[in-house]
């Protein structure tokens, strides 16, 4: 009888813990609003800037992928030197072509476009 009942309980156990899995995923339209809305981040040098479309072409650095970055009215302007704990609030026609950039905001469906809530111009020494 003790021995029907370990087996009972062991058996229990295993297909408990095999099914926890399947209860944790996450459903696919889940995982797509939580990429959708979760912050990003592109940082590099401007190569490109059309002011009529309100958006950026933006070369990382080390990899030289560029990306678009669309900005608004909402998006904040900063500038601020390397190792600095200051920020500066800039106009946007303060950054140009050839200036060092992050970019914050979230990516579009395709993750071609950035749509930046900040972008901060960064200075050097």
């Amino acid at each position: 009888m003790a021995r029907q009942l370990l087996i009972l309980l062991f058996t229990s156990v295993l297909v408990f813990a095999a099914s926890m899995p399947l209860f944790a995923q996450e459903t696919p339209t889940a995982k797509k609003k939580a990429n959708a809305t979760k912050q990003a981040r592109w940082e590099g040098v401007i190569i490109r800037s059309n002011k009529d479309k309100s958006a950026l072409t933006v070369s990382q650095t080390n990899t030289h992928v560029e990306k678009t970055v669309l900005y608004g009215s909402s998006t904040k302007w900063t500038s601020q030197e390397h190792g600095s704990k200051k920020v500066n609030d800039i106009d946007a026609s303060e950054v140009k072509d050839g200036d060092r950039v992050i970019c914050i905001g979230t990516w579009d469906k395709d993750g071609a476009l950035l749509h930046a809530t900040l972008i901060s111009k960064r200075l050097s020494h």
